[in-house]
């Protein structure tokens, strides 16, 4: 399905700007259709004077009047007119009789969709309806009334605020979690059952209209948290748009503010109103597990580095080359796998960036493997992305015993040696090469020493991968590791 950036780029002449702007709309149309009761479409002008859809919102708080998808098609004929009409008037427009839609009666309102005052509408909304819709419940007036008073905003520019673009999405208050009404002054004119529910469940039983909301929020809320929370009272006084938590006592409410303004002028506000104390609860319980989990992380890290410490004291102390040798190998794979450990400590998700892993354990392995040596500076290529932490560990292990193996036998007598690590990420695998300019590989060698057979273990065990050695075009000797994505797909975080 294409998104309304791609529809408007393939179909229309829209300035990015007003792009912009229509999918800022397009993040409050749930919204807007709930208090519509009624589905809501997006229109633009296409390249050839037709009109396209680029958005879709279908009303749950009332029934729907499309039952097929019409984004990214062209509009119906029976809309057509009344939407080039409303563009060409620049006002609201409502035929005085129903329009058929499948053989169903709608009521069908265009609204002009404006960035500024008094500029050309960049669009068209339109409000779909039933005829047979029953409206005659006062919390389904109210929010009617409501939704005509955004109509009014978005054709006058003010609507949607550009600066709740990064507002918290998850546990966002919706039309029919619960709804209070204010003036200007910020006394409730209206509350719907929900929000009297989760007024009675902090402690204020008592009927809420003619009350101001900022002095009820002081009566039941938290001492210590509206103290701390400067923004709350702003925020229940409709005076600002935007979204925060209001505790009193175990309960957690999620509030968000909508000023109404008409012709630039506030004359109320629209709160909604959420109850998410048990959202709030489990993301403190989530936020303590990441915690606990990074300090492990934090924890195994140092305790491999102290390991490899010891490992380093031991081979000082030993006389034997061989014993040097198989000690400074341990070390390194025991240092790649801090790497990974300290990479997983800093971050929220058991993913690793494993383009970070790489160019920390590289130059790692290539500067202990030339000890005594000319020094190598392996080259990295590509992109390897971010990787669970169960295929980043034997991973990194496998990347520092190549580049090990590079730098001690593939440029064993070779001057100005070169390594180069390329990875290559694709949607169903990633392939990784390490590639070195020395005299090439003996076939006959492979698979004997100890670092082969790790290697071969790692790759075929651990990463469900295949494993190459082979010459490079201009010499030199290849290993080229093929992993299929494929089997872990299903990690979280995977990119």
């Amino acid at each position: 399905m294409l998104t309304l950036a791609e529809i408007v780029t393939e179909q229309a002449s829209l300035p990015p700007d007003d792009v912009e702007w229509l999918q800022d709309l397009v993040r409050e149309g749930q919204l807007v259709a709930d208090l519509s009761l009624a589905d809501i479409a997006l229109w633009v002008k296409t390249r050839d004077e037709s009109w396209v859809a680029v958005a879709l919102f279908r009303a749950s708080t009332a029934s729907t009047v499309f039952y097929r998808d019409i984004v990214g098609k062209e509009i119906d004929a029976s809309w057509e007119t009344l939407v080039t009409e409303c563009q060409r008037r620049g006002t609201m427009v409502e035929p005085t009789e129903p329009i058929w839609f499948e053989e169903t009666a709608t009521l069908v309102r265009a609204i002009p969709i404006r960035r500024r005052s008094g500029s050309d509408p960049i669009a068209v909304l339109t409000r779909h309806a039933l005829v047979n819709d029953n409206l005659e419940n006062r919390q389904a007036q109210k929010f009617i009334e409501s939704a005509e008073q955004i109509y009014s905003m978005i054709a006058e520019g003010d609507f949607p605020d550009p600066s709740q673009r990064d507002s918290p999405k998850l546990g966002a208050p919706r039309a029919s979690d619960g709804l209070i009404k204010l003036d200007r002054d910020g006394t409730v004119t209206y509350a719907s059952p929900n929000a009297l529910s989760s007024f009675n469940r902090m402690g204020y039983p008592a009927p809420m209209e003619g009350m101001g909301l900022a002095e009820v929020a002081r009566q039941v809320g938290n001492t210590e948290a509206l103290a701390a929370n400067e923004m709350l009272p702003m925020v229940v006084s409709g005076r600002v748009p935007e979204q925060t938590d209001f505790l009193a006592g175990p309960t957690t409410i999620a509030v968000r503010g909508i000023p109404l303004t008409q012709s630039g002028e506030r004359i109320g506000a629209i709160l909604l109103l959420r109850d998410v104390t048990e959202l709030r609860r489990q993301e403190r319980e989530l936020s303590s597990k990441n915690a606990t989990i990074r300090e492990i992380h934090h924890r195994v890290k140092n305790n491999l580095q102290t390991v490899a410490s010891l490992l380093r004291i031991q081979s000082r102390r030993t006389k034997s080359t061989e014993v040097k040798e198989a000690i400074a190998q341990a070390m390194r794979r025991v240092e790649a796998i801090a790497v990974v450990h300290d990479a997983l400590a800093t971050g929220l998700a058991q993913t690793v960036d494993f383009d970070e892993v790489a160019a920390r354990v590289s130059p790692l392995a290539a500067e202990v493997a030339s000890t005594g040596g000319p020094s190598v500076r392996p080259t990295i290529e590509g992109t390897f992305g971010d990787l669970p932490s169960e295929f980043a560990t034997p991973l990194a292990i496998v990347l520092t015993e190549l580049i090990t193996n590079a730098v001690e036998h593939g440029l064993k007598d070779v001057t100005e040696g070169k390594v180069t690590v390329h990875a290559d990420r694709a949607a169903d695998h990633l392939r990784v090469s390490v590639s070195d300019n020395g005299p090439g590989v003996d076939a006959s060698t492979i698979g004997q020493g100890l670092g082969t057979q790790i290697i071969r273990t790692l790759v075929e065990n651990e990463l469900s991968a295949t494993i190459e050695w082979s010459r490079g075009e201009s010499g030199g000797t290849v290993v080229t590791i093929d992993i299929p994505l494929r089997y872990i797909a299903a990690a979280k975080g995977l990119k």
